[in-house]
């Protein structure tokens, strides 16, 4: 974007007519600042994954919950990385793929809906924020088909249906609304079984975040790239909680009580709950 600012003004290009899309004006611009623009290295690339994400809703509100775990290879390369993200006031987005490319394409999602809505003085609806985050999975693409594969989950509260809602993504963009719950990542086939075992429509906050952290549980008891509640160093899941009050992100103690919880009935029944036969 150059050097002019002389006299303390914006470039024009900040002047310039266009659309309210933050992703569209970076491209014009210094296209070479998007994370899929990136240059790679020849070959295949060894960077940290993230692993398990897991989403469900609930009357009034969606839950979304990731482990901490990142690995390269069979190696631990972090015990507490945060995987779970706000979007915006009202939505959250949980990430499984190639950690650094992910996290760069949340705070990209982040500004594009911070954007959005100083340009047009309105947020989008829910569906217009998963359709944007849609564009920046596909812009991905081309890093997907050289192993950095960038996989979301997003989920928020719809304003105007006044419900929670989540959606996934494969790496070509292409969206999905999914009902009640859902997961990603490498763990995600686990976490699904358990969560479809323990998952109502009329389940409280407090039963829809003990369903997710049990999910998460299953999940790192069968992958080992998922990683479970660490007790001795009181790393737990990054729990978050979207409602028409808007993002909130539970507090470490409120996660452990949950996590401990787990964990002591477990050491009574290592496979945990049973749903009852109909």
């Amino acid at each position: 974007m150059g050097d002019s600012r002389i006299d303390g003004r914006l470039p024009p290009p900040y002047f310039a007519p266009g659309s309210a899309s933050f992703t569209e004006f970076l491209s014009e611009q210094a296209p070479e600042l998007l994370p899929s623009r990136r240059p790679l290295p020849g070959g295949p690339v060894d960077v940290p994954h993230g692993t398990t994400i897991v989403s469900a809703t609930y009357p009034g509100g969606v839950v979304m919950a990731g482990d901490r775990r990142a690995t390269m290879g069979n190696v631990i390369a972090q015990r507490d990385i945060e995987k779970v993200f706000p979007a915006d006031e009202f939505s959250c987005v949980g990430i499984a793929g190639a950690a650094g490319l992910a996290i760069e394409v949340v705070r990209l999602f982040q500004v594009e809906l911070e954007h959005y809505e100083k340009i047009e003085g309105t947020s989008l609806s829910l569906d217009g924020k998963a359709n944007r985050l849609s564009a920046l999975v596909r812009g991905n693409l081309g890093m997907a088909m050289q192993g950095l594969a960038v996989v979301p989950l997003f989920a928020g509260w719809d304003l105007e249906r006044q419900i929670g809602r989540i959606f996934s993504y494969d790496v070509t963009g292409g969206r999905y609304e999914e009902h009640s719950f859902h997961s990603v990542g490498s763990g995600s086939l686990f976490a699904r079984g358990a969560l479809k075992k323990l998952y109502g429509p009329e389940l409280r906050e407090d039963q829809a975040v003990a369903a997710c952290v049990e999910a998460l549980y299953d999940a790192a008891d069968e992958d080992s790239a998922t990683g479970g509640p660490d007790l001795a160093r009181r790393i737990f899941p990054v729990v978050t909680v979207v409602t028409e009050a808007g993002f909130r992100r539970l507090p470490d103690d409120e996660v452990g009580a949950v996590v401990d919880r787990v964990v002591a009935a477990r050491m009574a029944r290592p496979d945990g709950p049973n749903a009852p036969l109909p």
